[in-house]
C-alpha cells in the first residue's frame, strides 16, 4: 500500500491543506507544536474512523471555532487505487458522521462502519493493527518492550494471522461439544421412537379395519330400504296438498269478488257525488264572471273609453301603449333634468374646493417664502464659518508636515556602526514601521528558539546530575565506573553560559528595536493625520461652493413663490364668482322638475285602471275555461260509473260459478291422506337420523384406524432416517475432534517457525543498527520473551538498556516485524508505509545517527514508503523528500511546504 495525497480542511490545528507523498522515505519536519503529528493523525483517521481516536470524540478533531472538518485520502493498494473521503459536522455539543465514502476500483462503498469493515479486510488488519505493525505513534515508541510477554504475543499473533488459527481451534471445539450435544439428544429421540412402532404393532390394526367395514355395509343397506319408503310417503303427500290447494285458492277467490263487488259499489256512489258537487262549481263560477263583466265597464268609463265599442279589447290595448310611451319619455326628461341638476351642484362644489385649495396654497407659498428668506440669512452665516475653518486646517496641515521637514527623526548611532533610526520623507513613514515590525518578529522568533534550547539544557544537566548522584552516567544511564561519557555535564554547562549570553543580547537588541519601533509609529500616526485633515480640507472646500450656489437658487425660489401666491388669490375669487351663477341656473330647473312628476302620477292612475281592465279579461276567459273542465270532467265520470256497472255485473256471475263447484268428500279425503303420510315421515326421519349417526361413527373409527396405520408407517420412517443421522453424528463428532487438534498444532507449529523467522530478521536488523558496538545478538523464544545479549556473553532484559537504545532497539524489533509481514502470511502482502512519529525523542546524537542507518536499511530492503515525522535536523539527510510544517503565530493555523531536501554535508555542519 502507498499513500498518495492527503486533503484537510479545518481538521485540528490545519485550516486547508493537502499534502502529496512519493515512494522512497518522506520526512515530515517543524519545530515542536507546528502540527506535524497530526498529519499521521489524520491518515489514520481517513482509514479508521473513530477507531483511530482512543479516547477522544469526534468533536475533538474539529478545528476550533468552526462547524465541521473534511478528510480525504487517496492510496494505492496492490496496484490499484483508492478514495476514501469523510466529514464531520457539529450538531450542538457532540459531532456527527455526514459522510463517509470509500471508491473502489470495483464499487462504492458509504457508511462509517462498512468502509472500516472493507479497510480492514483489505490491508488485512484493524485499527490496532495498524498501530502495532506500521505506525509507532509518539510517545509509544517501547510499547512492545514494556508489554507483558503474553500481551506482546497476541500483538504479534494478531498480526501474522495466527490469532486467527486459535479462533477455528475454539470453533472447532465448540462444533465438537454442539455435535455431541445434538448426538445425545437424537439417541434419546430414536429410542422414544422405537418404543411408539412396538406399541402400534401390538394393536392389531389390520383385523380391526376389518370388522369395523363389514359392519359399515350392513347399515348402509339398512339406510337405503328407510329411504325407498320415505320417497313414497312424500309423494302421497304432495297428492294431497295439491287437492286442499286448488280448494284454498277457490275459497280465496271467492272472498276477493266479493270484496271487488263492495268496492265497485262505493265507487259508483263516490263518482256520483262528485258529479253534483262539480254542477253546483259551474253556476258559481257563472256568476264570478258577470261580477268582473260589471267591474270591467266602471273602469272604462273613468278613463273615457266605451265598454260597448268594437275592438274594445284592442282599443285597451292601444290607451295602454299610448301611456307608457308618454311616461317613457318623461322620465327621459325627468333623468336629464335629474342629470343637469347633479352635474351643475357638482360643477359648484368642484369650484369652491378648488377656490378654498387656492386660497390655501397661496397662503402655503407666503409662509414658505418666508421660511427661505430666514434660511438665506443662516446660510451666509455658515458661509463665512466655514472659510474660518479651512484657514484652521491649512495650519494643522502645515504643522503636521514639519515633523518631517524639522529633522525630528534624526539617526541614532548604535553597536556595530547602525543606526537606530532613519529620516523618511513624508508618504514612507508606514513602509518604515512595517518593516521595523518584521524585523521584531523575526528576532522574537530567534529569542523563542534560544530559550527553548536552554530549557532542554537546563533540563539534561537536571537529569545528568541526578544520576551523577546516583552514581549513574548521566548520558547512558549505566554504573559511572569505566564510563567514557563522565565529561558530559561540563560540556552542558558551557553550553548553556553561551546560550544565555547569546539571549542577553539579542533581548537589548529587541529593546533597542522597540524604541524605534515607537518612534516611527509616531511618523506613521502624523503622516495619516495629515491625510486625514487634507481630506476635510477638501470637503470643506466643496461644501463652501455648493452652499454659495444653493444660496443663489433660494432666493430665485423665495421670489417665484410670492408671485406664485398673489395669482392664487386672483383664480380663488374667480372660481367663487362662477360658483354663484350656476346656483341660481339649479333653483330654476328644479321647477321644471316638479311639472314633470305632477304629469306622471296622473298617467300612473290611468295606466292601473287599463291594466285592470287587461287582467279582468284573462281571468273571465280563465272561468270560462275552469266552467268547460267541469262539464268534460261530468261527461267523463259518467262514462266511468257506465264501465264500473258492466265490470260489477260480470264478479256477480264469477262468484255464482265458483260456489257451485265445492266437493266436500274429496276434500276430507285429501286431509286423511296427508295426515297419515306426515306421521310416517316423522318417524322414518328419525329412524334414518339414528342409521347416520350410528354410520358416521363406524366412519370415525375406520378413519382412526387408518390414520394409526399411516403414523405407524411415518414412525418406521422416521426410525429408519434417525438410525441413519445417528451414525452421521458420530462420524461429524469424530471428524470434529480431529480438526481441533489438528488447528492447535497448526498454529503452534507456525508460531515456531515465524518466532525463528523474526529472531533473524531482528538480529539482521539490530545489526546493521549496531555494527561493531557492545552488543552481539538478540533472542526471541516461543513466548515472545525477548533477551539481548552483551559480546562478553552476558544477558540483559531489554529494560536494562539505556533510554536511547531502549528506544533503537524497539524500533529494531518493529522493523523486523514489519519485514516479516511484507514477505507474508498469505504470499505477499501489499503493507501500509512504515510511519515513525517523533523517534528521536528519546535519543541523543550518536543514537540519531543510528537511526538514519535503520531508516535507509529498511529503504534498501525494499520498503516502498516511509513516513518519517522530526523536528530533528539529522533525520532529513535520510529523506528522498521533505515536508516542512510551520505555524502561523497569528492565526495559529499549520501550513505545509513541499520540497526536496538539502545536501546531507549542508546539514551535518554547522
Amino acid at each position: 500500500m502507498r499513500v498518495d495525497r492527503l486533503r484537510l480542511l479545518n481538521f485540528k490545528c490545519y485550516g486547508e491543506a493537502e499534502l502529496g507523498l512519493e515512494r522512497g522515505v518522506t520526512i515530515v519536519h517543524g519545530v515542536n507544536g507546528s502540527g506535524k503529528s497530526t498529519l499521521l493523525e489524520a491518515t489514520f483517521f481517513a482509514l479508521y474512523g473513530s477507531k483511530a481516536l482512543d479516547d477522544r470524540t469526534l468533536d475533538d478533531v474539529i478545528t476550533t471555532g468552526e462547524e465541521e472538518t473534511e478528510v480525504e485520502l487517496r492510496f494505492t493498494h496492490d496496484g490499484r487505487e483508492y478514495r476514501v473521503e469523510r466529514h464531520l459536522k457539529l450538531r450542538g455539543d457532540r459531532a456527527t458522521t455526514t459522510k463517509c465514502v470509500l471508491e473502489t476500483p470495483g464499487e462504492t462503498i458509504e457508511g462509517a462502519r462498512d468502509v472500516r469493515r472493507e479497510v480492514t479486510e483489505l490491508l488485512r488488519m484493524d485499527a490496532e493493527a495498524f498501530v502495532n505493525c506500521a505506525y509507532v505513534r509518539q510517545g509509544e515508541v517501547n510499547k512492545l518492550i514494556h508489554a507483558s510477554p503474553s500481551d506482546r504475543q497476541d500483538m504479534i499473533d494478531d498480526l501474522l494471522q495466527l490469532g486467527a488459527l486459535e479462533d477455528y481451534r475454539e470453533r472447532a471445539s465448540d462444533a465438537r461439544l454442539g455435535v455431541k450435544t445434538v448426538l445425545d439428544g437424537q439417541r434419546e429421540v430414536l429410542e422414544n421412537v422405537r418404543q411408539q412402532v412396538e406399541q402400534k404393532e401390538d394393536k392389531e390394526l389390520h383385523e380391526r379395519l376389518n370388522g369395523l367395514e363389514t359392519r359399515r355395509a350392513d347399515v348402509a343397506e339398512e339406510i337405503e330400504n328407510y329411504e325407498a319408503q320415505r320417497e313414497q310417503a312424500r309423494n302421497t303427500l304432495e297428492t294431497a296438498e295439491d287437492v286442499l290447494e286448488r280448494h284454498e285458492e277457490t275459497r280465496e277467490e271467492i272472498e276477493t269478488l266479493e270484496t271487488e263487488i263492495d268496492d265497485l259499489r262505493s265507487k259508483i256512489e263516490a263518482t256520483e257525488r262528485e258529479r253534483e258537487d262539480a254542477k253546483a262549481e259551474i253556476r258559481d263560477l257563472e256568476e264570478r264572471r258577470e261580477e268582473l263583466a260589471a267591474e270591467r265597464d266602471e273602469l272604462l268609463a273613468d278613463v273615457e273609453l266605451d265598454p260597448g265599442a268594437d275592438g274594445g279589447d284592442d282599443a285597451v290595448e292601444e290607451r295602454i301603449r299610448e301611456l307608457e310611451a308618454r311616461d317613457e319619455d318623461l322620465r327621459d326628461d325627468l333623468e336629464e333634468v335629474r342629470v343637469s341638476i347633479t352635474e351643475t351642484s357638482g360643477e359648484i362644489e368642484r369650484l369652491r374646493e378648488e377656490a378654498d385649495d387656492l386660497e390655501s396654497q397661496a397662503v402655503d407659498a407666503r409662509e414658505e417664502a418666508d421660511e427661505l428668506e430666514a434660511t438665506l440669512e443662516t446660510d451666509e452665516e455658515a458661509i463665512e464659518d466655514r472659510e474660518a475653518d479651512l484657514e484652521d486646517l491649512e495650519e494643522q496641515i502645515e504643522t503636521a508636515r514639519e515633523q518631517f521637514d524639522s529633522g525630528e527623526a534624526s539617526p541614532t548611532p548604535r553597536e556595530g556602526g547602525e543606526t537606530a533610526d532613519a529620516p523618511v520623507e513624508f508618504g514612507e513613514a508606514t513602509a518604515h514601521f512595517e518593516s521595523l515590525e518584521t524585523d521584531r518578529e523575526e528576532l522574537t522568533d530567534e529569542i523563542g528558539d534560544i530559550t527553548a534550547d536552554i530549557r532542554t539544557v537546563e533540563n539534561a544537566i537536571e537529569e545528568g546530575e541526578a544520576l551523577l548522584e546516583e552514581g549513574k552516567c548521566p548520558e547512558c544511564g549505566q554504573p559511572v565506573e569505566d564510563s567514557p561519557h563522565v565529561d558530559v555535564l561540563a560540556e552542558k554547562r558551557e553550553e548553556l553560559a553561551d546560550l544565555e549570553d547569546r539571549l542577553e543580547r539579542l533581548e537589548d537588541d529587541r529593546d533597542d528595536l522597540d524604541e524605534r519601533i515607537e518612534r516611527a509609529e509616531e511618523l506613521r500616526e502624523a503622516e495619516r493625520r495629515v491625510d486625514r485633515l487634507e481630506e476635510n480640507r477638501d470637503n470643506i472646500e466643496t461644501l463652501v461652493a455648493e452652499k454659495r450656489e444653493t444660496l443663489e437658487n433660494r432666493r430665485e425660489q423665495r421670489d417665484r413663490l410670492r408671485e406664485d401666491a398673489e395669482q392664487y388669490e386672483t383664480d380663488a375669487e374667480e372660481n367663487r364668482a362662477r360658483a354663484a351663477d350656476l346656483d341660481r341656473e339649479v333653483d330654476d330647473i328644479r321647477s321644471e322638475l316638479g311639472s314633470i312628476n305632477t304629469e306622471r302620477g296622473e298617467i300612473k292612475d290611468d295606466l292601473e285602471s287599463l291594466r285592470r281592465v287587461a287582467e279582468i279579461d284573462v281571468e273571465r276567459a280563465d272561468l270560462a275555461t275552469d266552467v268547460e273542465n267541469l262539464r268534460e270532467r261530468r261527461r267523463d265520470w259518467q262514462t266511468m260509473n257506465d264501465e264500473r256497472r258492466e265490470t260489477l255485473s260480470s264478479k256477480r256471475e264469477r262468484k255464482r260459478e265458483l260456489e257451485s263447484e265445492f266437493d266436500e268428500e274429496r276434500i276430507e279425503t285429501a286431509r286423511t291422506d296427508r295426515q297419515n303420510a306426515e306421521n310416517y315421515l316423522e318417524k322414518v326421519d328419525a329412524k334414518l337420523e339414528d342409521l347416520e349417526a350410528k354410520r358416521t361413527n363406524l366412519q370415525n373409527a375406520i378413519g382412526a384406524v387408518e390414520r394409526e396405520l399411516e403414523e405407524l408407517e411415518e414412525r418406521r420412517e422416521e426410525l429408519e432416517a434417525l438410525e441413519e443421522r445417528c451414525e452421521r453424528l458420530d462420524s461429524l463428532y469424530d471428524e470434529a475432534e480431529t480438526l481441533q487438534a489438528t488447528y492447535a498444532d497448526l498454529r503452534a507449529e507456525l508460531r515456531q517457525r515465524n518466532v525463528e523467522t523474526l529472531e533473524r530478521l531482528l538480529n539482521e536488523t539490530f545489526e546493521l543498527v549496531y555494527q561493531n558496538d557492545s552488543y552481539a545478538a538478540i533472542d526471541l523464544d516461543g513466548q515472545y520473551r525477548l533477551t539481548v545479549y552483551q559480546k562478553d556473553g552476558e544477558a540483559l532484559e531489554p529494560e536494562q538498556l539505556s533510554g536511547g537504545e531502549r528506544a533503537l532497539f524497539n524500533l529494531s524489533l518493529r522493523c523486523a516485524i514489519y519485514r516479516l509481514l511484507a514477505e507474508g502470511v498469505k504470499g505477499t502482502a501489499p503493507l501500509p508505509p512504515l510511519i515513525l512519529d517523533e523517534p528521536t525523542v528519546f535519543l541523543d546524537s550518536g543514537h540519531v545517527t543510528q537511526l538514519v542507518s535503520l531508516i535507509e536499511s529498511m529503504r534498501d530492503l525494499g520498503v516502498e514508503q516511509i513516513v518519517v515525522v522530526s523536528h530533528d535536523e539529522e533525520l532529513v539527510g535520510a529523506a528522498d523528500s521533505i515536508v516542512r510544517v510551520e505555524k502561523d503565530a497569528t492565526s495559529n493555523r499549520s501550513r505545509l511546504e513541499s520540497g526536496e531536501p538539502p545536501e546531507i554535508a549542508l546539514l551535518t555542519s554547522d
